[in-house]
C-alpha cells in the first residue's frame, strides 16, 4: 500500500492567520471599514522612490536577478547608514539584503537553529517571529516582559527563568510591536551582558528605529557586535511594505551562513525594490520619515487619549487589555462585535500569552479614518 504523504509537524504548529481570523470579511462588509489589524501605513513612499519612478532606460537590468547578497550600490548605502547610526565598524560582508525584515529574520533562524533549539522571545512580540522559528524546527519560548519587567534586574530574571540547555538565542524588539513601548538602555545593556555570559545569539528586531516619539532608539549591536543580528526594514521606515526589501547586519562569519539560507529560499530580493531602497536612503527619505513621524506621533497620542491609554513611545501600535468588556463569548465574541461595526483589530494571542488583549495599528488608514474607527471602538470599551 502506498504511504500517504505527511506534512511537517513544524508547519502544522504554525498559525495560518496571525492578525485576525475575521479579516476575510473586509471584502464583504457594507459600509466604511476600519482596517486597524495589520501593521502598515496608508502613506505612499517618497516621490522619486516609487515603482512608477523607475525606468529600464535608467536602470538596465531592472527586471533581472540582483546579486543574492544585495546590489553592491545598495550594500554600500546601507553600510554608510549603519556606520553613521551605530558607530560599529561595518562592511558589505556584514550585510544581507533580504525580502523584508521577515526574510532577513528567516535567514537568521535558518542559519543558527538546529531542530529543538529554543529562542527566548520577549513578549508580547511581533507575531511572525514565532512561525519563523518553527519553520526552521526551532522552539519559540514566550518570555512575559513588557508590563512585567520593571528594572534591568527583573528583565534579566525574566529570561533567566526560562532558559534551558537548548536555548541558543534571545529575540528582542524595540520600539515594540505590539506595545508601542521602548526597552530602556540599562535593560538592553543588562540583557546583552547576560546573553554574552550565557553564550547566546542576540536577534535585535529594530524595524521601527525611526519611529520613537519620546527619548531615543537604543541600538543593540554596538553592545555585542560579535553575537548580534540587527534586522531593519524599508517597509516600516519608508512605507515600502509591498516592495519586500529589508536587511540584516551581523558578524561576518555568521552572515556568510545567512547568505546560504537566502540563496536557497528567496534567492535574491527584487531588483526594482533594491533600486527604490537605494534611492530612498537620502534626503527625500529622511524628509519623508520626519513628516511621517510627526503625523504618527499625533495620531497615536490622540487615539490613546480617546481610549484612556498611555500614549505610545514608539512604533505604530497600541496593545491593551479588554477583559473588562468580555462576556461568555470571550475575545472572539468581542472581535466579532467590532467587525459588525467595520472595525478590525488583531487578537492578543497572536503576540504571546495574552488571551484578553488586542492590538490596534493607528497608521494603517488615513488619520480621519482612524479617528472614526476609534469612535466606533470607544463605546465597545465603555469609553
Amino acid at each position: 500500500m502506498p504511504r500517504h504523504p505527511h506534512f511537517s509537524p513544524s508547519v502544522q504548529d504554525i498559525a495560518d492567520s496571525v492578525y485576525s481570523g475575521l479579516a476575510h470579511r473586509l471584502a464583504t462588509y457594507r459600509g466604511e471599514v476600519y482596517p486597524l489589524h495589520v501593521g502598515d501605513t496608508w502613506m505612499e513612499p517618497a516621490e522619486g522612490c516609487r515603482m512608477e519612478d523607475l525606468r529600464v532606460a535608467d536602470y538596465p537590468g531592472l527586471h533581472r536577478y540582483a546579486p543574492p547578497q544585495g546590489m553592491p550600490s545598495l550594500l554600500d548605502a546601507i553600510v554608510e547608514r549603519v556606520r553613521e547610526r551605530t558607530g560599529v565598524p561595518t562592511g558589505r560582508e556584514n550585510v544581507l539584503v533580504a525580502t523584508g525584515a521577515t526574510g532577513a529574520l528567516g535567514a537568521v533562524a535558518g542559519a543558527i537553529l538546529a531542530p529543538g533549539d529554543e529562542v527566548l522571545q520577549l513578549a508580547p512580540h511581533w507575531p511572525l517571529i514565532t512561525g519563523i522559528i518553527r519553520s526552521f524546527s526551532g522552539v519559540p519560548v514566550d518570555v512575559p516582559f513588557f508590563g512585567a519587567a520593571d528594572s534591568p534586574e527583573t528583565a534579566v530574571e525574566a529570561v533567566r527563568a526560562l532558559k534551558t540547555d537548548r536555548t541558543v538565542a534571545l529575540y528582542l524588539n524595540t520600539p515594540s510591536n505590539p506595545t508601542g513601548r521602548l526597552i530602556p538602555r540599562p535593560w538592553i545593556e543588562a540583557l546583552v551582558a547576560w546573553a554574552a555570559r550565557e553564550d547566546l545569539w542576540i536577534i535585535a528586531d529594530e524595524v521601527y528605529e525611526d519611529y520613537v516619539y519620546e527619548g531615543g532608539h537604543v541600538y543593540t549591536r554596538p553592545l555585542a557586535p560579535e553575537r548580534t543580528f540587527a534586522a531593519h526594514s524599508f517597509s516600516k521606515a519608508y512605507g515600502m511594505a509591498g516592495n519586500r526589501c529589508g536587511y540584516v547586519v551581523g558578524p561576518e562569519p555568521a552572515v556568510r551562513e545567512l547568505r546560504k539560507i537566502g540563496m536557497h529560499s528567496f534567492y535574491s530580493t527584487p531588483t526594482a525594490s533594491q533600486v527604490a531602497a537605494q534611492r530612498v536612503l537620502g534626503r527625500s527619505g529622511d524628509t519623508w520619515i520626519a513628516g511621517a513621524r510627526e503625523q504618527y506621533k499625533a495620531t497615536g497620542a490622540r487615539v490613546a487619549a480617546r481610549l484612556g491609554l498611555p500614549a505610545p513611545l514608539g512604533s505604530t501600535f497600541l496593545f491593551f487589555d479588554v477583559a473588562h468588556v468580555l462576556d461568555e463569548t470571550g475575545l472572539g465574541g468581542f472581535l466579532e462585535r467590532c467587525v459588525e461595526r467595520g472595525l478590525f483589530l488583531a487578537p492578543g494571542p497572536s503576540f504571546g500569552p495574552y488571551p484578553t488583549h488586542v492590538r490596534l495599528c493607528f497608521t494603517a488608514a488615513p488619520p480621519d479614518v482612524i479617528d472614526r474607527g476609534v469612535e466606533a471602538l470607544a463605546p465597545l470599551l465603555g469609553r
